[in-house]
């Protein structure tokens, strides 16, 4: 069984991931995604954080290719920009993982893992308020610019999936179930998720 969480900055998607995983022991995958296609691709890490779920820079380039060509692997690899070297090397990473129990959060896991039958895939959002206090208590996030990361990181988490998907992030027909973290809390969701994944293992 495999778990993939998309979120929106804030909504507590890693937390909730890692309860999940604490809960049901299963191996969880986030940041850890960074490092292995580091050692994988022999990228420098600090430069893969500075890429990572950010769409390629190179508009012309990609406009040429087209998003499918890059998800399904073009010929010079290493003559495509930094950000779809990256996107390839975790895409094969989550295909790999997914052979086992885990969860994994962001990074198009969803789209990468469409035809996985064994896979749920939860979309997590919450209402503005909610994300803008964990901003700041969670994330230390300046309060008078709150408002400005949370958009800005939803704008390019959004960017990031729709160029290298076919779908529209956020889009509730990419997903088995979205849930309103708001509305149960970090805890209550994680728990509320982890009732569904044991129906459906029935």
């Amino acid at each position: 069984m495999v778990i993939t969480i998309s979120r929106q900055f804030a909504s507590g998607g890693h937390e909730i991931g890692q309860k999940l995983a604490e809960s049901l022991g299963y191996k969880f995958y986030d940041k850890e995604l960074i490092y292995k296609a580091a050692e994988t691709s022999g990228i420098n890490p600090d430069i893969l954080k500075e890429v990572d779920e950010k769409a390629a820079n190179s508009l012309l380039y990609s406009l040429s290719l087209g998003a499918s060509s890059i998800i399904h692997g073009v010929s010079g690899v290493a003559q495509l920009p930094i950000n779809d070297r990256v996107f390839i090397v975790q895409q094969q990473l989550i295909k790999e993982y997914a052979n086992e129990d885990c969860i994994i959060v962001g990074r198009c896991a969803d789209y990468v893992l469409k035809e996985n039958k064994n896979c749920i895939k939860v979309f997590i959002y919450a209402n503005f308020d909610f994300r803008r206090e964990r901003a700041v208590s969670v994330e230390r996030i300046d309060e008078n610019s709150a408002g400005a990361v949370i958009a800005k990181k939803d704008k390019t988490r959004a960017n990031y999936y729709n160029y290298y998907a076919d779908t529209k992030w956020g889009d509730f027909n990419n997903y088995d179930f979205c849930i309103n973290s708001a509305f149960l809390g970090i805890d209550g969701t994680a728990k509320l998720i982890e009732e569904i994944i044991n129906l459906k293992k029935k």
